[in-house]
């Protein structure tokens, strides 16, 4: 008998076996080809599954199995490159293979819609058609008009009609003749943009270059560590138009939605117009027709964030991940994958060359580097005549601070404005205050769902917590004492923008944060006006340390640099070292001097003083040996198990269940445990959240105990079962 083994959008971490559709021949049923969608019944609901493989056994009596209802395609949709990509992220990230298949497809084709390539029409000519006697239609112009297109090409369709003013109608005319036959629009790749000449490159810029385009046709791991403002899309750009030369597309990867607009406008000022676009912010629609381009090879070059990483490519030639040490590209909810990681072995499998970019990278990435996995290409130098900025620390212990500020940041902040120049004002906190406290009675507004404060939203008059969006109304009296001594502790990117318009009341001040920019083309404004404007104040998170370009910003000032010093997270001095640097970067970019004025407690701190005199890389790497010293990633390997539920002891007997049953299965010298023990925050949204931490210096044994963990927990059942999750390589131990 023949068997389907379907990937069925499910939590279920297997595949599932059915029987071919009623009236399938055994023959046919053998012809199916691994990767078309099927729609089928699983459990009491209709889905859209996808096929692993064609099997003539099964573990299950085949009385028991369901038959598909019916097959959706007559070809695979995705490439086997793909296929063998998903294959291998759920078994890696030990998720639901039906799952990750749903991350491959546009939501149109998840819910079973037809392909829209494989539903546009065109005509080609039939053997009848392509002798027809010349003459033969002299009465009938526009059908001889349209065998005469078709006698130079293989295939007309709609839009190419309508261009020549030539109805559909005509072509089922010549159909009806039996000198023309309808069938699918074939697509043999896009035109290769005459790309604008590129600038001139300095020595390191050429070096990459030509490193990455000799590349073109094989695997290989490039770091391309650039300092800010060293002209890393530059290099990008130039090996992406050796790459399309080729007749090859190229996969570029951002980290954030905001920095889409200006990458965009970058690739088509150089390319045209074949970019297809993925981000979150396109209507289901946009998406669709940007796979189908990317799928067929009609666009040159695929620009997205971390979902296009299973983006198909019809030729696939480079791969570019910008900013690849940022923590956009961990998926944190569900499938919890990395797109860094996939995007390499993506690589691998289509044998084509990775390029990660970075004036930050990641301590795993610099491993990498460092023991000649990677190659390793480093740009030292500004692009053009432009010069690192200079760093100064400003000593606030026992200092008067007005809203945060320093009397030596605003003068510094006076000289800069004066000279008709821009200033960034940096703090990674957004809303007007972190806590609001009452004066009488010392009562604060906490989240009645999680163990965290509520953050005042002083223009939307509201109190929001930041971990599950609860909000309430900013009333005027205390609720405990209904005293009206209210007072705002803490300073967020509100308050900081409504300071600065009381310092420099004649100057815009622009805040750029997740409150501004949640309307679809809201960033793009933003960035739009600050260009266009004299001098100014932007005001900002850490969106405005990812890769934007401010040519008049001279002077950068951080608010407060020690949040990243003292906490809990082993990464957190790594991400603070990473955010600072990029944050920095973005004074003096172009022919004007930069300045970086940091506020801290702390100056003499040794993190901070080597980051500040040695920079980023000796900074890098001297978390790197304190890493070693303590089997750390990169140095150690992590999975975290994380239990959620109503009821605390819930969700702890659920973890230490597990944690006794591996304590019998796992070699304690290999695979070590940790918990279960609170999150660092215990309670979130109503629920109390407890992890488990798994350690090895070792990944096999690793992954040999999470498959024993996972087969456990799956036979667990009862109502007072916690919802549960498995993180491979966590980025946040939250």
């Amino acid at each position: 008998m023949i068997f389907l083994s379907l990937a069925v959008p499910s939590p279920l971490r297997k595949p599932f076996d059915y029987l071919p559709p009623l009236g399938m021949s055994e023959t046919e049923a053998e012809k199916l080809l691994p990767g078309i969608r099927v729609k089928a019944v699983f459990g009491r609901r209709s889905i859209i599954a996808v096929l692993l493989a064609i099997k003539t056994e099964s573990g299950i009596d085949h009385s028991k199995l369901k038959r598909v209802d019916s097959i959706i395609d007559d070809l695979p949709l995705l490439t086997t490159e793909i296929q063998k990509l998903c294959n291998w992220s759920a078994k890696y990230y030990q998720h639901a293979i039906g799952d990750v298949f749903q991350h491959a497809f546009p939501k149109s084709l998840r819910m079973g819609a037809a392909s829209q390539l494989s539903a546009e029409s065109a005509w080609e000519l039939t053997p009848a058609g392509q002798y027809l006697p010349e003459g033969a239609l002299k009465k009938a112009p526009k059908q001889t008009e349209l065998l005469y297109l078709l006698q130079g090409q293989l295939q007309v369709d709609r839009s190419q009609l309508k261009s020549l003013n030539i109805s559909t109608s005509t072509a089922k005319i010549l159909v009806d003749k039996g000198l023309l036959a309808k069938t699918r629009k074939s697509v043999s790749g896009f035109s290769v943009p005459l790309a604008k000449p590129g600038l001139a490159l300095n020595a390191e810029q050429q070096v990459a270059v030509d490193q990455i385009t000799s590349h073109l046709g094989n695997y290989k791991s490039l770091l391309l560590e650039g300092i800010t403002g060293s002209g890393k899309t530059e290099v990008y750009l130039q090996s992406i138009a050796a790459c399309l030369k080729k007749g090859l597309q190229a996969l570029v990867l951002i980290p954030e939605i905001g920095l889409t607009p200006q990458t965009l406008d970058r690739f088509n000022q150089r390319f045209g117009t074949s970019v297809a676009v993925f981000n979150s912010n396109l209507s289901a629609g946009e998406r669709a027709r940007a796979w189908e381009a990317a799928r067929c090879g009609e666009a040159a070059i695929v620009l997205g964030t971390r979902s296009a990483v299973f983006t198909p490519l019809k030729n696939p030639g480079l791969i570019i991940i910008d900013e690849e040490h940022d923590a956009s590209y961990k998926q944190q909810e569900g499938f919890r994958y990395n797109a860094r990681d996939v995007a390499i072995k993506r690589a691998q499998t289509e044998v084509v060359p990775i390029v990660l970019g970075s004036a930050t990278p990641s301590l795993e990435t610099l491993q990498n580097a460092d023991t000649g996995r990677f190659t390793h290409l480093r740009l030292q130098h500004r692009a053009g005549i432009a010069v690192p900025p200079i760093f100064r620390t400003l000593d606030i212990r026992r200092i008067p601070l007005d809203s945060g500020f320093s009397q030596e940041l605003i003068i510094a902040i006076q000289t800069h404005l004066s000279s008709n120049n821009q200033v960034l004002i940096f703090i990674n906190r957004r809303g007007y205050a972190p806590t609001l406290q009452c004066h009488d009675c010392g009562w604060i507004a906490d989240c009645p769902n999680c163990d965290s404060r509520l953050t005042v939203h002083q223009d939307s008059q509201l109190l929001r917590c930041h971990y599950c969006d609860f909000r309430q109304r900013l009333a005027p009296n205390c609720p405990s004492c209904k005293g009206s001594k209210l007072i705002f502790k803490g300073l967020g990117t509100q308050r900081c923008a409504e300071a600065l318009g009381q310092f420099f009341p004649h100057i815009p001040v622009f805040r750029i944060d997740r409150d501004t920019t949640q309307r679809k083309g809201a960033m793009a404004d933003l960035v739009d006006k600050i260009h266009s404007s004299g001098p100014c104040l932007l005001v900002g998170t850490q969106m405005l340390a990812k890769g934007h370009h401010f040519p008049n910003v001279t002077l950068v000032a951080i608010l407060d640099a020690d949040a990243g010093l003292f906490n809990s997270d082993f990464r957190s001095e790594e991400k603070m070292g990473q955010l600072l640097t990029q944050v920095a970067g973005r004074a003096g970019r172009a022919s004007k001097a930069g300045e970086v004025l940091i506020q801290t407690h702390y100056p003499q701190h040794p993190l901070l003083t080597t980051l500040i005199s040695e920079g980023y890389s000796a900074y890098a790497r001297k978390l790197l040996a304190e890493r070693s010293v303590a089997h750390l990633p990169p140095c150690g390997h992590l999975i975290l198990v994380r239990a959620d539920h109503k009821n605390l002891e819930i969700a702890e007997a659920f973890l230490q269940k597990l944690r006794t049953l591996l304590n019998n299965e796992v070699d304690p010298k290999q695979v070590q445990l940790f918990g279960p023990l609170p999150s660092p925050k215990s309670k979130r949204g109503n629920n109390y959240h407890v992890q488990l931490l798994l350690s090895s210096s070792a990944r096999k044994p690793l992954r040999e105990a999470a498959e024993k963990l996972i087969a456990a927990a799956d036979q667990m059942s009862g109502r007072a079962k916690p919802r549960w999750s498995i993180d491979i390589d966590p980025q946040d131990m939250i």
